[in-house]
């Protein structure tokens, strides 16, 4: 079938994008590399922690098999019952069964692997991050990078002395209208920012009663594995499936919701670490047991002059949006997470100067060439661009859209927002030590 001008227009962008936002090449890491992968090359892939992010990130490193020449030959997770699973999928995938490791140890020794995806419990993102660079492979690494300071710290500087390609799971620094969204910010039509607020919410039990929880054994995993760098607790079934609820393990909304919201903060604003936090919150409305919060309010103030609300709940679903307000314009995307709608209203003086202001503010979408209507709130190829990147680097040695860098960033500004949370204490963040604490800057 002919390929329509909209369409072509639509494709033309997305590659000017892709190229853009590559970067530069990482200054001799083709050197270093033990073997360069050639067009003709398959990537060889294992999959380390294959629960319920696992499934969809197999599905889509999947539609790209043929276009990108990689194969999900490996798959490795504690648990037997994710193990047999993530086997049946990939084998239907790619008509052969991968072979299943149990431990990580014993994927990031064979050398018929090129690559390692890690979509395993937040705790352990960092951990085995560095054992992964240090073992010389290509990680794709869920967000966020890290939530303990120190881990997230050394797997960073593993992963640039290494030098290997690393793809953080913020995926919508990949999406076609969050590229063009991005673009227009850099244009500086917003004039000064002052703030950015940020609102998406969810009605229900987040992460609460998974069926997973009624399934696992002790027996059928290696409960002190999964425990890595946490002190030793009795095996707990809800800790295991449902971490997201357990402070040790998780902190919940800022991990999971925040560290996709503020990594695009960075990039829009390029500033990448708040200079203070402060956040407010607590269990409202599920009372299950759970230790973090299902209501979360953090603001963070920025070097370059900018403050960021961000605020979920779980007991109401009231639309979500973001909002960029700067003094010419503000950049507004309706809905949550991903939402591919964007808007740019114009400022047109002050209330005392124009008490009409609202209905004479100009506006336009933010639309991809070749577009003239808003796009559907639910795309499913939007979601193929980050990994499809991260296979695009891991050939030529450039570097991807999410770096360690700016995997790091996300996580210390979540980092500063849990402990603000759980201290009642503001936080600061020094750049000479690379630390937070709540001691602010000498007069």
């Amino acid at each position: 079938m002919r390929e329509s001008k909209r369409e072509s227009d639509r494709r033309t962008f997305l590659s000017r994008s892709a190229a853009t936002l590559a970067g530069a090449a990482l200054s001799g890491t083709a050197l270093s590399y033990g073997r360069i992968l050639g067009a003709n090359d398959r990537i060889a892939l294992c999959h380390v922690g294959n629960g319920g992010r696992g499934s969809d990130l197999d599905l889509i490193v999947s539609k790209l098999a043929t276009s990108h020449n990689v194969e999900m030959n490996s798959v490795c997770d504690l648990w037997r019952h994710n193990r047999e699973k993530a086997v049946a999928t990939n084998t239907k995938y790619y008509n052969r069964a991968p072979r299943a490791f149990q431990h990580i140890e014993d994927a990031l020794a064979d050398q018929q692997i090129d690559a390692v995806i890690l979509s395993t419990p937040d705790h352990s993102h960092s951990p085995l991050l560095k054992m992964a660079a240090d073992a010389g492979k290509d990680v794709y690494v869920e967000k966020p990078m890290g939530n303990v300071l120190e881990e997230a710290k050394a797997a960073r500087d593993a992963v640039l002395q290494n030098k290997v390609i690393v793809q953080v799971g913020t995926q919508h620094r990949s999406e076609p209208y969050q590229i063009a969204a991005h673009d227009l910010v850099q244009t500086g039509v917003l004039g000064d920012v002052t703030k950015v607020e940020m609102v998406w919410n969810y009605h229900g039990p987040r992460w609460r009663g998974r069926p997973e929880t009624g399934l696992i054994r002790e027996e059928d995993t290696d409960w002190r594995k999964f425990l890595l760098n946490k002190p030793y607790r009795p095996f707990d079934p809800q800790v295991y499936c449902e971490f997201r609820l357990y402070k040790e393990f998780s902190s919940g909304i800022p991990d999971q919701w925040m560290s996709h919201g503020i990594d695009l903060v960075h990039w829009f604003m390029n500033d990448s670490f708040p200079k203070s936090a402060v956040a407010h919150g607590g269990v409202f409305a599920w009372h299950d047991g759970r230790e973090n919060a299902d209501t979360l309010h953090a603001l963070l103030e920025y070097p370059k002059g900018f403050l960021v609300s961000y605020s979920t709940s779980f007991g109401n679903d009231a639309p979500g949006f973001t909002r960029y307000m700067g003094k010419n314009a503000t950049l507004v995307n309706s809905g949550g997470e991903g939402s591919p709608r964007y808007q740019l209203v114009e400022e047109k003086g002050t209330h005392e100067d124009n008490p009409d202001i609202d209905r004479n503010r100009a506006s336009k979408h933010v639309l991809l060439p070749g577009e003239t209507r808003l796009p559907p709130m639910g795309i499913d190829d939007l979601t193929l661009g980050h990994m499809a990147n991260w296979f695009e680097c891991m050939r030529s040695r450039q570097r991807p859209h999410c770096t360690v860098r700016e995997g790091f960033a996300h996580s210390v500004a979540c980092m500063m927002a849990t402990e603000a949370y759980w201290s009642g204490r503001k936080q600061y963040w020094d750049t000479a030590t690379e630390t937070f604490s709540d001691r602010g800057p000498a007069a």
